[in-house]
């Protein structure tokens, strides 16, 4: 029987199983190292958010060293919510109410249920060091957040044990690594696209200080976020999808 790429280690309560993984691989641990924490005690989300994980919920972060260049590191955000998705869906009476939102999030009819949170380090000349893809998925409890709705997948089905749910995520990621590494980035892109926005959802995007109105054109060769505006068509590499606008199809 083949040995699984990715082994996971469960420990009860830490800060961040994020910010463990990036310690480690600064130490020289190597690929393939899975850390699920129980109750994480400072949880991070993108930018300055926090993340709230309190027990019952997955908090599960994994240490990847990909030998590819570092401009690359964006395709692993979107293979990491494939995976989860699809892991999530196998829970759901009716998948249906499952969508992604890009680059980073996994919506429950609309409410957010899951976050990633893609981190990497490169190396001088450009390539990637390490990666580390953090998971936080409300499971049994949907904590509030003050700028957006929230779920959980309890609302919706029993909420399975956070051990046994990591576990079927990491041979989820390592199903779409072999796809990946066999076909490239397409498989995974249209898998996403499969659960992304449709067509021509009016969509609010925000880089920086600086926030853009257009339409969802898709998804570029390479994961980035295609917005059709007035002044044409623009690909963002980065950047924060806001409150859909009022008849957003």
């Amino acid at each position: 029987m083949t040995e699984p790429l990715l082994r996971l280690e469960i420990l009860d309560s830490v800060a961040s199983t994020s910010d463990l993984c990036r310690s480690r691989a600064l130490a020289g641990e190597g690929a393939g190292v899975a850390v699920l924490a129980r109750e994480q005690t400072a949880g991070r989300g993108t930018g300055s958010r926090t993340w709230q994980s309190p027990r019952g919920n997955l908090s599960m972060s994994v240490l990847l060293r990909p030998r590819e260049r570092l401009e690359g590191a964006a395709e692993w955000s979107l293979l990491a919510s494939v995976a989860l998705a699809e892991v999530l869906a196998a829970h759901l009476p009716d998948p249906a109410v499952l969508a992604l939102k890009w680059p980073n999030d996994v919506l429950l009819e609309g409410g957010k249920c899951a976050g990633i949170l893609t981190e990497s380090s490169g190396t001088p000349d450009g390539w990637i060091d390490f990666l580390i893809l953090g998971f936080g998925v409300n499971l049994a409890v949907a904590p509030e957040v003050p700028d957006r709705p929230t779920t959980c997948l309890a609302q919706y089905a029993t909420a399975p044990d956070p051990v046994a749910f990591g576990q079927k995520l990491l041979e989820s990621v390592e199903t779409w690594m072999a796809r990946r590494q066999k076909a490239g980035f397409a498989p995974v892109r249209s898998a996403w696209l499969a659960l992304g926005p449709p067509e021509g959802a009016r969509l609010h995007l925000r880089t920086g200080a600086e926030t853009r109105e257009g339409r969802f054109a898709g998804l570029s060769p390479d994961g980035r976020l295609l917005l059709a505006t007035a002044a044409g068509t623009h690909a963002f590499a980065a950047g924060e999808l806001l409150a859909p606008l009022s008849g957003s199809v």
